[in-house]
């Protein structure tokens, strides 16, 4: 995709941005399910459908000033309008993702929420209110923020992220949770267990499963997901069901399990 943006940057004539989800890569920003199309905005609207490239996707908008930037000498709509962007014209989920990321990036909540006041009224701004009420920077992940889409779309009270917790092996870190039932989801992408950077794979998850251990010991019920399992939203939200149905079980009084 940054080799077709690049093509793409020799071929425009007029002044353009990179936007949307274009923009979000080339940010550096977390991308899921990446399409593969160009998008450039520019204050034209160019004559239709001759030669057309199906691949490159123009917006005719007026782009103010506040809303542009370089990055890697390439014309760039700003982490926040690039935000507003994805979260108005991106499925949900993917909006999340992006939102996410440009929040850990160092995007400015208050002038993305100023951009989103801007599009009132516009397609897209009614899911864009939900995905920036969403947006938080302390999700660590792109699976992290898929994870909490689900949830929200299948009703589930919002779990809290980065969740301390005391253990007999000391403190420990949840990614997200809810502390009242003591539950908690773990995501795991493989890579932290293939070297590299990570260090030694079977010490990672000895390391991982003496935690896991302390946490399990400590009253938490943690559901452990990964990519394989966000293929299934489904599935994955009846376990989150099942798991909370579970914990306010335990807490009831007269529960043996209660703790």
């Amino acid at each position: 995709m940054l080799a077709l943006a690049a093509a793409v940057a020799e071929s425009l004539r007029t002044d353009y941005w990179f936007s949307h989800e274009t923009a979000a890569l080339l940010h550096g920003l977390a991308v899921y399910r990446l399409s593969d199309r160009v998008h450039v905005t520019h204050a034209w609207k160019p004559p239709a459908p001759a030669g057309r490239d199906d691949r490159l996707v123009r917006h005719p908008i007026r782009l103010p000033e506040r809303d542009r930037t370089v990055v890697d000498a390439r014309p760039v709509t700003t982490l926040e309008r690039t935000t507003i962007d994805c979260a108005r014209w991106l499925p949900g989920v993917q909006a999340l993702v992006v939102a996410d990321s440009a929040l850990r990036a160092g995007a400015d909540l208050a002038v993305v929420r100023e951009v989103l006041a801007e599009a009132s009224g516009r397609p897209g701004v009614r899911q864009a209110r939900r995905v920036v009420e969403l947006a938080d920077v302390r999700a660590e992940s792109p699976g992290e923020s898929v994870v909490r889409w689900y949830l929200d779309e299948a009703g589930i009270d919002a779990p809290r992220l980065a969740v301390e917790v005391q253990t007999w092996r000391g403190q420990a870190w949840i990614d997200l949770g809810w502390p009242e039932l003591r539950v908690g989801i773990e995501f795991d992408g493989a890579v932290k267990y293939s070297g590299g950077e990570y260090g030694d794979p079977r010490e990672r998850l000895l390391a991982e499963k003496r935690r896991h251990d302390a946490l399990t010991e400590a009253g938490w019920i943690l559901l452990r997901l990964t990519w394989q399992d966000l293929a299934d939203p489904d599935r994955l939200i009846r376990r989150v069901r099942r798991a909370l149905a579970d914990a306010g079980r335990r807490r009831r009084p007269g529960s043996a399990a209660r703790s």
